[in-house]
């Protein structure tokens, strides 16, 4: 799971799946951040984490062995939190960015791989990948306000003639 703001704005959740070290596109799902308000990436990560396995998706796609979150402490918390709100025992943990560790609830220290393990190299693959589904969502729905127009509160005007009058 990912989460992508701009200064709280447009905020998206974005969860991609692997299994068998593969992405599993299909399984891909994005979310718009509809109850929390504001930079707090922690409060997004517990809603996207409760829609996904409280919601009509809990019966829709398969139950991971293990739930990756991008971040540190707080949004590993914010995921078990959310989990355990719904009674849902998934094991989670969390890739922090900038040193590449690892943090497991209930752990002091966060687990450190050499740079050169695979399953390091895993981890940072599936990271990306759920960044750049959330980026790429986050950056559709912020184009989608400049493409609107005046026009398109026009009564009968339509795609065709707000084209033609926006080309003279």
């Amino acid at each position: 799971f990912d989460i992508s703001n701009l200064f709280g704005t447009h905020a998206v959740g974005s969860m991609v799946t692997f299994a068998d070290a593969r992405p599993l596109r299909r399984h891909y799902r994005t979310f718009k951040v509809a109850t929390v308000q504001g930079s707090n990436d922690v409060g997004m990560m517990r809603e996207v984490i409760r829609r996904r396995y409280g919601a009509t998706l809990a019966q829709q796609l398969p139950w991971p062995d293990l739930i990756v979150v991008d971040g540190g402490v707080g949004q590993v918390g914010a995921a078990v939190v959310a989990l355990e709100e719904l009674t849902r025992p998934i094991p989670v943990i969390g890739l922090a960015k900038r040193l590449e560790h690892i943090v497991v609830p209930g752990q002091a220290d966060p687990a450190v791989l050499l740079p050169t393990s695979p399953v390091l190299h895993l981890l940072q693959h599936l990271r990306d990948e759920a960044h750049r589904v959330a980026v790429s969502y986050h950056r559709r729905l912020r184009a989608k306000p400049v493409r609107a127009s005046a026009l398109d509160a026009v009564p009968g005007i339509g795609p065709k003639r707000k084209a033609a009058l926006l080309t003279q």
